[in-house]
């Protein structure tokens, strides 16, 4: 079979004053036949696609492969422009027996509210007779637009993100096996009419997860059975109609069997409230309770300042805290000052030096540190892990105020894994209390090296209270900005 797989992906907080333009993909753009053996975060078709074809049995064309890290609006020229690239790739390409993206499903632009729906309806039109398939993170918006046009969409299952290449591998074993005319998947989708969403580092996410994956298990064999399962747990900080959860189920040729699925597990969350969700300790308490609780590190998340959300990333809130606690071993990474760390670099290691650091990009990012500060060591490209991937933090350099380091760096990325630290020299094991600037993602790493891990709300500057949210486009009625429909006697939401 012929194989066209292309990549074009980023999460979109409509809220965040960054904008993205074409530059912003650029550390990330990958042109037809260069992308690594590596997957970035929503890159994993692509590399399933390869694993397939290596087999001799099947043709893969690839696209473009692109992806900026999290921020405010697409600009209209930089989305419009990558994504006829892709599509001109594909109409060369032509014929072709399968479609493969790579997606996000939050990517909003200016004019284009649905950037993944707009793709795949325009791909349909170029490929009207190939199976279409597309990857997509879980805290995606989805559209009917996306589910009228595939044929199947698959989004991660696991938050923190550990399973991007596998999803990727039962979407294209999917497609083929669709292709070959060995299934008919059919759609159903139960939209839970709520923003929420769970962790599946805990209970009750962690059970629910494995369960889903038990049924897939069961059901993938002959027809009605079930295919695949995706919950959509949605992306608050963006102001579009799809917002929220959503249960995407595929069946073998059977749309009533997705449909009671579907609404049954939508139900299940819908009943779970905020139970998914772990308690967020505001600052002041969330560092007490550090230095209460025995051993170390403890982890600090920085939920709302998280890069990975769309926001700076500079905030200074927990920094000044710890300042509070100079007796208190610390650390706190990655913090985005490309200027400060431009400066120490500059200085280089070992300088002391005044700096101001930090809450630069918004108000609420907090008041800039003033301080004397020991630049304790700098890296020209701070990369680190993150799963199948590795992530760029760019430039960067560790300093310290007494017991405190922080790590800033010129890149804006979320903390996934201790190496942020220990690449600039900093023992993890010497502190009592390690910040993230991270709201989950950093689970997985942190995990097996941490006394205890404490979620903390800063306040900001990523919207943490949906129900406090502007929305203007969302539709309603949805949770907590109304009172839950599906609670209601009599309501029905069930699409096929």
């Amino acid at each position: 079979m012929r194989i066209f797989a292309a990549s074009l992906g980023t999460e979109t907080n409509t809220f965040a004053p960054i904008p993205t333009d074409r530059r912003a993909f650029a550390a990330a753009y990958y042109p037809p036949g260069t992308h690594p053996d590596t997957p970035t975060l929503c890159s994993a078709p692509m590399i399933a696609a390869r694993r397939v074809a290596a087999c001799g049995r099947h043709t893969l064309i690839e696209g473009t492969a692109t992806w900026a890290e999290p921020a405010g609006l697409t600009g209209q020229a930089a989305y419009e422009s990558l994504r006829d690239e892709i599509l001109g790739q594909l109409q060369a390409a032509m014929p072709v027996d399968v479609v493969l993206f790579g997606l996000h499903g939050a990517m909003v632009a200016h004019g284009y509210d649905d950037c993944e729906g707009d793709l795949i309806a325009r791909a349909r039109l170029i490929a009207p007779d190939a199976v279409i398939g597309a990857e997509l993170d879980l805290h995606a918006h989805l559209s009917a637009q996306m589910v009228d046009n595939a044929d199947l969409i698959i989004g991660f299952k696991e938050f923190p993100h550990t399973d991007f290449l596998a999803r990727a591998e039962e979407l294209t074993a999917l497609c083929l096996r669709t292709a070959a005319g060995a299934i008919k998947p059919v759609a159903a989708v139960f939209d839970c009419r709520m923003i929420g969403g769970y962790m599946t580092s805990r209970e009750p996410g962690r059970s629910f997860v494995d369960r889903l994956q038990a049924i897939e298990r069961q059901g993938g064999e002959g027809q009605g059975g079930i295919l695949s399962i995706t919950v959509i747990h949605g992306f608050q900080a963006a102001d579009v109609y799809d917002v929220g959860t959503k249960v995407l189920v595929y069946a073998d040729a059977d749309p009533a069997a997705a449909a009671v699925l579907a609404e049954q597990l939508g139900r299940e969350l819908i009943a779970w409230g905020d139970a998914g969700v772990p308690v967020h300790l505001k600052t002041a308490e969330a560092v007490a309770e550090a230095i209460r609780m025995p051993g170390g590190p403890i982890v600090l998340a920085d939920r709302w300042d998280n890069p990975g959300g769309g926001v700076a990333g500079d905030s200074t809130f927990l920094i000044a805290e710890l300042l509070k606690h100079p007796d208190v071993p610390a650390a706190v990474g990655a913090l985005w000052d490309p200027q400060a760390a431009a400066f120490c670099i500059a200085a280089g290691p070992g300088a002391e030096m005044p700096l101001r650091f930090g809450g630069k990009a918004a108000a609420t990012s907090g008041t800039p540190i003033d301080a004397l500060v020991r630049v304790r060591a700098t890296t020209d490209d701070l990369v680190i892990p993150f799963e199948q991937s590795t992530v760029s933090l760019g430039a960067a350099a560790a300093i310290s105020i007494g017991t405190l380091d922080v790590v800033l760096a010129t890149g804006r990325a979320q903390t996934f894994n201790p190496a942020v630290f220990t690449e600039l020299g900093i023992d993890l094991a010497a502190k009592k209390i390690v910040v993230v600037k991270s709201s989950n993602h950093f689970h997985a790493a942190f995990a097996p090296i941490a006394a205890g891990i404490i979620y903390v709300d800063c306040g900001g500057p990523y919207p943490p209270d949906p129900a406090r949210i502007a929305y203007t486009k969302i539709r309603r009625p949805i949770a907590p900005l109304d009172p839950n429909p599906w609670l209601c006697e009599g309501d029905r939401h069930v699409s096929g």
